[in-house]
């Protein structure tokens, strides 16, 4: 037989879907994928039952239904003062993972290299090197995440096509400041390269801080793609709906890309994400004090039993040391272990960079029900000899 696709063949199953299996088989709390529980807001869904019933459901513009294009360009206009013209700068994707992966087809060309910073959601190596890029890997570590500035600058050349970054950053809730992104931006412009921005997690930024689009700042708005998730924002990941925005000489090849890959996305679903879009601002600001209430409640559970806890900025994830429980493995062996013995699902963040010794560091997502958080915690107590 012949051998299938080098590139993506090369890759193991997720480790998200792995742990998930795990879990599941040991009737484990998880908290090892990041999807929240329930089942988001009821007048969203509501919003995407009505569109099934009365609305139009077949082929949708593959740019995405005009009202929720709209409903993108005015939340951009809203929370960052960020004008968009959204006939020519808004395309609507099944999903923000799509839309990474149209936006990285649509600008690389074979040879070009692609700067990528540790530690990274598992599905930008593979879109990068299948588009046939160059990797250029920067390492954040734990516990302070800082951006290695010299190392960053180094990683730039004349031949970087692009950067590919998240803020809030997945998996290790890094928030990145303007001082920061003025630095990345800069390199941008000085190379003439692109900023392929995830911002899927731009509404839980924790503790006052803002989140800064990159395509705000001085020189980015030509250069810089926002990717956003309909998921995130209204806790329905199994929608898959992506928002991508970025000025027309971007946009145009990145759809061209996108009517290759998934064309449409369901017009049921555009429409319910375009209400949501419009809802009142304390919709966004109750998400964002409900899932900080929930990481400060999963961080002081965990410190209890005496996990070390790093600090978290944002997203959905928390980042531990087990180390002080005197565990003998490295962090693919303690994230089974607990699965198993423990009866609560984690995810090693060695998962999240190409090689190195990051081996002691295990991610919780916290972004689940309450009585689940409870349960995760009293099951590590009893199995730590904290709890009763």
């Amino acid at each position: 037989m012949k051998p299938a696709n080098s590139v993506l063949s090369g890759y193991g199953t997720t480790i998200f879907e792995v742990m998930s299996r795990l879990a599941q088989e040991h009737d484990s709390v998880n908290l090892g994928q990041g999807f929240p529980d329930g089942n988001g807001p009821a007048d969203v869904v509501a919003a995407a039952t009505d569109y099934l019933e009365n609305g139009v459901n077949q082929y949708p513009s593959m740019m995405g239904i005009p009202p929720l294009r709209e409903a993108v360009a005015a939340h951009a206009k809203r929370f960052y003062g960020l004008e968009v013209d959204w006939p020519r700068e808004v395309l609507i994707t099944s999903g923000g993972t799509e839309a990474l992966g149209a936006a990285l087809f649509g600008l690389i060309e074979p040879g070009d290299e692609a700067v990528l910073i540790e530690p990274l959601y598992d599905s930008y190596l593979p879109i990068v090197r299948r588009a046939g890029a160059v990797p250029r890997m920067v390492r954040l570590e734990p516990p302070d995440w800082a951006l290695p500035v010299d190392e960053l600058r180094a990683a730039f050349s004349d031949k970087t096509k692009l950067i590919l970054f998240n803020t809030p950053m997945n998996p290790c809730a890094k928030v990145f400041d303007r001082d920061e992104l003025e630095l990345i931006a800069g390199l941008c412009i000085r190379h003439d390269a692109y900023a392929v921005c995830d911002e899927v997690y731009e509404h839980l930024a924790f503790d006052g801080r803002p989140h800064i689009p990159m395509i705000t700042l001085p020189g980015m708005r030509e250069r810089a793609v926002r990717i956003a998730s309909a998921g995130k924002i209204f806790s329905l990941t199994g929608w898959k709906v992506g928002m991508v925005t970025a000025a027309p000489d971007l946009l145009t090849p990145i759809a061209k890309a996108h009517q290759f890959l998934t064309f449409t996305t369901p017009p049921n679903l555009q429409s319910a994400v375009a209400y949501g879009l419009n809802k009142d601002d304390s919709y966004f600001a109750g998400l964002n004090a409900d899932l900080q209430a929930r990481r400060d409640m999963l961080a002081a559970g965990l410190a209890d039993i005496g996990f070390g806890i790093v600090p978290c900025a944002g997203t959905y994830f928390l980042t531990t040391d087990f180390r002080p429980l005197g565990f003998n493995g490295d962090d693919v062996d303690f994230c089974r272990h607990i699965t198993v013995e423990a009866g609560v699902a984690a995810v090693p963040v060695s998962a999240f960079y190409e090689s190195g010794e990051v081996r002691h560091f295990a991610r919780f997502a916290f972004c689940k029900q309450e009585a689940a958080l409870d349960e995760a915690i009293a099951r590590l107590g009893r199995h730590f000899g904290s709890g009763a």
